[in-house]
């Protein structure tokens, strides 16, 4: 008898044997079962072996397989005998020292749970360094829980902070608790996470590309321990130290902690304070940007929760800041910015070069896509997703996360803005078709794992934008979709695409929409720059290619199809005779912003 194969995933081969084997062998009378059950047992172990075994007139094939475990998938990046394996990682115009680099962030795998860290020498001291900062900082005291309190749990997070050569600098632990099981007005009242846009961060880095500023970045080690809890928060005991706790002790916190969702407003407060001593102040633009002028020169700081941005050309005042930050909070200086928040920041005599490739290939491998045959588009031709009334349910949790990851991806990929946006509709009940749609876009990622967003210097820092929309492009509501590419000194800074909220009526109310979308950004970004020193003398142009829309905006007559948007038009008119826009027509084939209206094609004609 011949051995059957799947051949399109190996590891049910094993399974699907055994199913063939017992259905030609199994008797049709049910009280011969266990004697044939009894004699199958010798004839497996004699084919583990090699041999062929033969029964009456049924010979077993020998079986390779068994007792092998099947194939797990994991992080693993070398895929030298995979059919597909992962192309475009753009290292060609990467100096030595971000080669290095590179190479150092794939060395070294990072536990999830506090049973890989276990028996790792280096994780494990670093939870034991956790541990001593937790008691040193006198962040809580056993207790016993009292009558009618709830706890809050905890896990550990482990991560690597690198050197400014690429290497290790040190493996990190961090104890968090899982703010999620806290409740309003009985454990926290007030909330508020000090994280800053990466619009903002992109606009930095499109100003320093143009003027030559130096990115350091800092980390604040153990920042939330810094503000004082004032609620009365209990905590489990921390995985993997619970043997000095007795029956029924826990945790009472007596400092905030990672996790909490209290912290992040007292560790903010706290830092403002400080930074408020030292001269600087809050961008109106972003409440996270705190800048200081001094001499015509100007220092800007950036900070996402406890890591920050420092950038500017006043290299003094830079310095003075490293020493004041030092002194008031334990702090590490990470060198020139090469790994910010999931993204790498690679710098060469080109510009800055950002992208999530790291990201990337970690997603693939929980997916289980690492091997996956690549796509051209991250999107079908004519896809028409929609809801569909018999459609069958995919599972939703999974859904959830996987587009929530596609989400964060898109801050470095403007080429999946348009996909991703689509797929984030049917969060609530997503369906197999959606699911299918967000797998493609993974395997459009296998093929473009190394792209990314590129800051040149091109000496100027001017603003434009580019504006299109869809008309009635949904086909199961029609409604339309706008999106924008905002550049600031011929750089990408910011895009969006997104489904408006109402139909449109016409394609140039649709279009008008999305010009007062893409000109609320336009205003924003002019702001983010007059407050960093860079003021905007001439009108920034907002192209776009519908010339209805921009001879309504223009025409003071009222119109009857615009009626109905006639906030949207004022608004434009308003800003367009202030002289701080100008709508130069532009080409279809020129349109920057069609990508993020609908699904690209491969050749665009």
């Amino acid at each position: 008898m011949p051995e059957v194969r799947n051949t399109e995933n190996p590891e049910c081969s094993t399974s699907h044997n055994y199913k063939t084997t017992r259905e030609h062998i199994e008797p049709t009378t049910t009280e011969h079962v266990d004697p044939v059950v009894e004699q199958v047992e010798p004839v497996v172990e004699h084919v583990e072996s090699g041999a062929t075994e033969t029964t009456g007139r049924y010979s077993l094939p020998p079986r390779s397989n068994r007792g092998v475990p099947p194939k797990r998938y994991s992080p693993e990046r070398e895929t030298g005998n995979s059919r597909y394996p992962v192309a475009n990682m753009a290292n060609g115009n990467l100096s030595n020292s971000a080669k290095a680099f590179v190479a150092a962030l794939y060395t070294e795998q990072i536990p999830n749970s506090v049973k890989e860290a276990q028996g790792k020498k280096n994780w494990e001291e670093a939870m034991e360094v956790e541990m001593r900062a937790l008691m040193k900082n006198n962040t809580w005291e056993k207790c016993i829980l009292p009558k009618g309190k709830k706890t809050v749990g905890c896990r550990w997070v482990y991560s690597i902070k690198y050197k400014p050569d690429g290497s290790i600098g040190r493996y990190k632990a961090r104890l968090v608790a899982k703010g999620y099981t806290q409740t309003y007005g009985i454990d926290y009242s007030e909330t508020f996470s000090p994280v800053a846009k990466m619009d903002t961060i992109r606009v930095l880095f499109s100003v320093a590309a143009n003027k030559d500023w130096p990115l350091h970045q800092f980390d604040v080690t153990n920042a939330f321990l810094h503000g004082d809890l004032t609620e009365e928060v209990y905590m489990e005991a921390p995985p993997g130290f619970s043997g000095g706790f007795k029956d029924g002790e826990v945790c009472r916190l007596k400092k905030s902690l990672y996790g909490l969702k209290q912290s992040p407003r007292a560790w903010f407060g706290k830092f403002t304070l400080a930074m408020k001593e030292y001269g600087y102040r809050q961008s109106n633009a972003d409440h996270n940007l705190f800048l200081k002028r001094r001499n015509g020169l100007v220092t800007c700081l950036i900070i996402y929760v406890d890591d920050m941005i420092i950038t500017g050309d006043d290299v003094e005042e830079i310095a003075q800041l490293k020493r004041n930050l030092f002194s008031k909070f334990e702090m590490k200086d990470l060198g020139n910015l090469k790994y910010f928040l999931g993204i790498e920041v690679l710098r060469s005599k080109r510009g800055i070069f950002i992208c999530q490739k790291k990201y990337v290939l970690d997603l693939l491998a929980e997916t289980g896509l690492i091997d996956c045959k690549p796509a051209d588009t991250p999107l079908v031709v004519n896809h028409n997703l929609h809801m569909e009334l018999d459609g069958k349910l995919a599972d939703r949790e999974r859904y959830q996360r996987l587009v929530g990851k596609l989400i964060y991806l898109s801050h470095t990929r403007p080429d999946i803005a348009y996909a991703v946006g689509v797929v984030s509709q049917f969060m609530h009940q997503p369906q197999v078709a959606h699911m299918e749609a967000a797998q493609r876009i993974l395997r459009y990622l296998k093929g473009t794992a190394g792209h990314g967003v590129l800051f040149k210097t091109n000496g100027h820092l001017n603003v434009e934008l580019y504006t299109d929309a869809d008309w009635a492009g949904d086909k199961g509501n029609r409604r339309s979709t706008s999106g924008y590419f905002s550049l600031v000194g011929g750089n990408l800074v910011t895009w969006r695409s997104k489904k408006q909220k109402v139909v449109a009526l016409s394609s140039a109310e649709a279009e008008f929409r999305g010009i007062a979308r893409g000109l609320s950004e336009v205003l924003w970004i002019r702001k983010l720059l007059e407050d960093i020193g860079f003021s905007q003398n001439a009108p920034s142009k907002v192209m776009c290619d519908n010339t209805a829309a921009i001879q309504i905006s223009e025409n003071p007559v009222q119109h009857d199809r615009t009626k109905h948007v006639e906030v949207d038009r004022h608004f434009i008119k308003e800003k367009l005779e202030g002289g701080i826009i100008e709508l130069p027509y532009v080409a279809s084939k020129d349109q920057l912003a069609d990508i993020l209206t609908k699904r690209s094609q491969r050749k665009r004609v």
